[in-house]
């Protein structure tokens, strides 16, 4: 069994694979790179190949029809031989440094008796012509260097997003999760962060910069105009998450204080992020598929709904009138100037 699978999702992927392969073979034989192509149509297949050739054993090229970014997933997921799991997109990379305490952390948690089900890591918001980059981290959310559990404090705050870029999950975890992403759907990497969660029992936070997240590309899903136009897909995705929340709750899967904490807050961020983008729309349309996601929240849940609605963010979203949305706008832009998530 590998140390750990590294699933690479490419679609006409062939400016950068290159860079991002690169930065994941020092791993070694303890690495499993699955190179997933999502069906390209330019040489992302030939460049997987061609490591393939050269790295037999570690690279790995799973070639399939398009199916979006989740399919590749669920597809690099299927595959996996390793005892941990983690998606590095193939125009991102990882920090060498980084990669190897890493690697030398998960081979201590293989040797417990009960491996660890949840790694955590920082990751820098690589933007395309900035000099000062970003970085992500979780000091005082929760103690760095120890096994802990939902028992214990792990406390994000709102601007300490967890993304797929920050986990690497035990395979068995995503397995045991029933995990099976959504196709030719953007932004169901938050799904995968959410859907595993309450099956994690164990959490180690390891305070390096190990994912490097490019982000500045016009035509990346999270550049603002491009979340705009796949607005329909996001609300998808959101409706996804309230559901999965709703029956965990049900199934009594989120008593963990601190488990549920981090699941309002993270759906408490994609109810603001999607609501804000049908504000900067501003048409008829954008601003009636506001009001349905919100009643969508209620319908599903009502008691978890107000709980949104009437927290700092969901009071934000819903100002009154105009000036009300141009308040929500303007608070957004300069959260955006602060932190450059997009």
């Amino acid at each position: 069994m590998k140390l750990l699978t590294i699933a690479v999702p490419s679609y006409n992927s062939e400016a950068y694979l290159e860079r991002c392969i690169e930065s994941l073979l020092p791993g070694g034989e303890q690495v499993e790179i699955l190179i997933v192509n999502d069906g390209s149509k330019d040489r992302t297949e030939e460049i997987g190949k061609a490591y393939e050739a050269k790295y037999p054993g570690i690279v790995r090229v799973i070639s399939k029809e398009n199916g979006g970014h989740g399919s590749a997933v669920n597809t690099g997921l299927a595959h996996a031989t390793g005892l941990y799991f983690k998606v590095v997109d193939s125009d991102d990379k990882v920090e060498i440094n980084a990669y190897r305490k890493v690697l030398k952390t998960l081979e201590r948690f293989s040797k417990r008796e009960e491996p660890v089900d949840l790694l955590l890591t920082n990751y820098v918001y690589d933007k395309q012509g900035v000099r000062r980059k970003k970085v992500m981290n979780y000091h005082g959310a929760l103690k760095k260097n120890t096994v802990l559990t939902w028992d214990d404090r792990i406390r994000m705050n709102h601007f300490q997003y967890v993304l797929m870029h920050s986990v690497t999950y035990r395979t068995e975890i995503l397995r045991q999760s029933k995990l099976q992403l959504p196709e030719h759907t953007f932004y169901v990497d938050n799904i995968f962060l959410i859907q595993p969660m309450p099956y994690v029992k164990t959490v180690y936070y390891l305070d390096v910069n190990f994912y490097l997240y490019y982000i500045g590309r016009s035509d990346q899903s999270v550049n603002e105009s491009v979340m705009i136009k796949r607005i329909d897909q996001q609300i998808r995705v959101n409706k996804i998450l309230l559901d999965i929340q709703a029956d965990y709750e049900s199934r009594g899967m989120l008593a963990k204080r601190n488990l549920d904490r981090f699941i309002f807050q993270y759906l408490d961020m994609m109810m603001c992020v999607t609501s804000i983008m049908l504000i900067i729309a501003g048409d008829k349309e954008s601003l009636a598929k506001k009001k349905e996601i919100w009643d969508y929240a209620k319908k599903v849940n009502p008691g978890y709904y107000k709980r949104l609605r009437y927290h700092v963010f969901g009071i934000t979203m819903n100002l009154p009138g105009k000036g009300g949305r141009w308040l929500s706008v303007h608070g957004y832009k300069l959260m955006n100037k602060i932190f450059g998530f997009n």
